[in-house]
């Protein structure tokens, strides 16, 4: 009952109306009402009893040092403006405050917005099948397996595969991305996207609270309850400016024998833009990840990726799409590249491997038929064997090759050394008597990886490329993307290793996707994970999550951090330099508690203005300064 009086009190409509009377009592008594002045009692109660209770309770609750609060040096200023007579005074002092409250609620609402827009995205029902019948039903009764219709123009109930259909679908909510993707059958969907044009059924994968959706929103919420380390310096700056207040307002006294000068000290000497800023930059910024797909799990992880100095990344799945392609198809001997790519896809129909299947769907996109494949016979790690037109072919390696008896002729030999400088896998075509060819395929290096890199160091960041590739493969990447620093041959642990090495010349993030990648996400100083691509196991070992493959969303996470390490450091130097004046124009006298508490509150709420603005700040791209200091 008492909290829910204190929450009417500090709400806007009550501390506009106490704003109202305590203009009255400062106009009123100068146009020949003097008893006006006592209209200021409405703001001292409708704003300054809040601030009691809230004192009172962390006397009671808070353990250490942190009993001593901001919100009990505000009390014993109110309370001392009213001993002295000066009503107005009291009233304003609680009054800016309140208003100071209001703007930090609604900045920290507005950065809600993006988690607000997320809770509000699952559909209520879904269209359930069930031997041949559809069925609406709520949503939480969905289980995996279960097969769903979603209509265009309705959000998609659950994670899940499509079964039937094509559609394109929006979902910039998990990705970022500002145009629809379009999808067809065997392609993933998410929870809480839009259907745009047709109608599909999907397989329903996670359901409830494993949906992606109720995972992004859980990694919010955590988030807001983590302070950054700035955060909790500020709270404890409160607890201690509190006590050296008062020992200079006692001073001030003991000294002129004012007791004025003293109240004033005590009223301009509260750090609440000190307490107020930090949180408000925080939560800005979180807010803005969030609505451009990049989901910062706490406070904490946003500071320290303003100090980072060196960003490791994997390769595979990373700066790589982590799907091979068929790049080369180089015959040897009489056929031609189109019957060299029809006799590997026939062999590889029937294997599983992934080089095997990247060869028959680059046949299939080419639109050749494969040939009728017998006595197939897979031999791990090496190749596979088959007999097609009566012919018997051996594809795989060269040393699958070598144990059949064959010998590399010298047509191609050439042409696989140049390849695996590229970093290329290669399978070589074979019959009994020669080589045929050799089939080369290649993971896809991401489009915006160099200009990621680019974007990376014109910050004066350094990328280093930390991967299990073979050296050969990691330095055509890092070719490509302009890489310098190249760490190869790493399995899980060496990662650690390296990315402990790396440290000793600063914070390190390190970018990854896989399950191999969760030990080096844990043990950067920043991890963060590609969480559309990546396992759950590294989204959740991960300090952030990138909800879309694209990478340029690592600078602008890099910028952002900044800029909210800047707009900190600028709202607490802001905050102390006001403080200061404030107090020294408080001893001589200058200031009265009316004027120190106008003064003072004034300029926490100007700070607080200033970390609000982070949440619309805009990201230059390529030319944005790490050095861009806050609009002040």
């Amino acid at each position: 009952m008492l909290e829910r009086i204190m929450h009417i009190l500090e709400g806007l409509p009550m501390t506009l109306t106490s704003g109202v009377f305590l203009i009255l009592s400062f106009i009123l008594p100068r146009t020949g009402f003097p008893q006006a002045i006592y209209l200021a009692w409405v703001a001292v109660i409708v704003c300054g009893i809040p601030l009691l209770y809230l004192a009172i309770h962390r006397l009671l609750f808070n353990r250490g040092i942190s009993k001593i609060s901001s919100a009990l040096l505000i009390t014993i200023g109110m309370i001392a403006s009213v001993m002295i007579g000066d009503l107005f005074a009291a009233g304003e002092i609680a009054f800016i405050m309140a208003i100071g409250a209001l703007l930090e609620d609604m900045t920290a609402n507005r950065a809600k917005k993006g988690l607000k827009q997320l809770l509000s995205l699952t559909p209520e029902t879904a269209r359930r099948i069930r031997d041949g019948v559809e069925e609406v039903i709520p949503v939480q009764d969905l289980r995996a397996g279960d097969l769903v219709r979603i209509l265009p123009g309705e959000r998609i109930p659950a994670d899940g595969m499509i079964v039937s259909g094509d559609t394109s679908v929006d979902q910039s909510v998990m990705t970022g991305e500002s145009l629809p993707v379009d999808k067809t059958k065997g392609d993933e969907v998410f929870c809480g996207t839009f259907n745009h044009d047709g109608a599909i059924d999907i397989r329903a994968e996670r359901t409830g609270e494993d949906s992606s959706l109720q995972t992004l929103i859980r990694m919010v919420q955590k988030a807001e309850d983590r302070q950054a380390p700035t955060q909790r310096i500020a709270d404890r700056w409160a607890s201690l400016l509190v006590p050296l207040a008062l020992a200079i307002a006692l001073v001030t006294w003991l000294i002129t024998r004012d007791i004025t000068r003293a109240v004033t000290v005590v009223v301009v000497f509260c750090p609440c833009a000190l307490v107020l800023a930090t949180p408000t930059a925080i939560m800005a910024a979180i807010g803005q990840a969030t609505k451009n797909g990049v989901i910062i799990k706490s406070g904490v992880a946003l500071e320290k990726m303003g100090h980072v100095s060196t960003v490791a990344f994997d390769k595979t799945g990373t700066l790589t799409k982590g799907t091979l392609q068929v790049s080369d198809v180089v015959p040897a001997g009489d056929l031609s590249k189109d019957e060299l790519l029809v006799l590997a896809a026939s062999a590889e129909a029937k294997s599983e491997h992934p080089l095997g299947r990247a060869i028959v769907q680059h046949a299939k996109e080419k639109g050749l038929s494969p040939l009728p494949c017998d006595d197939f016979q897979m031999f791990p790690g090496r190749g596979v064997t088959c007999v097609i037109n009566g012919n018997e072919y051996i594809l795989g390696t060269e040393r699958l090759l070598a144990e059949k008896g064959i010998a590399i002729s010298s047509q191609p030999k050439d042409v696989p050394d140049a390849l695996r400088a590229d970093g290329k896998a290669l399978v070589f075509v074979a019959t009994k008597e020669a080589v045929e060819g050799v089939i080369a395929l290649s993971d896809t290096v991401r489009t915006e990886a160099r200009d990621m890199i680019r974007d990376l160091s014109s910050m004066h960041v350094t990328p280093v490329l930390l991967t299990g590739d073979h050296l050969q493969a990691a330095s055509h990447l890092a070719s490509q993307v302009g890489l310098k620093e190249i760490r190869a041959e790493l399995l899980p642990g060496d990662k650690v290793t390296q990315l402990e090495a790396l440290k000793e010349s600063g914070p390190v993030c390190m970018i990854g996707d896989g399950v191999n990648d969760a030990p080096a996400l844990k043990s950067a100083d920043v991890g963060v994970a590609m969480g559309v691509t990546g396992s759950d196991i590294a989204v959740e070992a991960a300090d952030i999550a990138l909800m879309t493959d694209d990478l340029s969303r690592i600078p602008y996470l890099k910028w952002l951090s900044d800029a909210t390490v800047q707009t900190i450091r600028v709202a607490i130097t802001l905050s102390m330099c006001i403080n200061l004046v404030a107090v020294t124009l408080s001893v001589l006298g200058i200031l009265t508690p009316t004027t120190g508490a106008l003064v003072h509150n004034a300029g926490s709420c100007f700070v607080v203005m200033i970390a609000a603005l982070l949440y619309d700040r805009k990201y230059r791209g390529e030319r944005a300064q790490a050095a861009e200091v806050c609009p002040v």
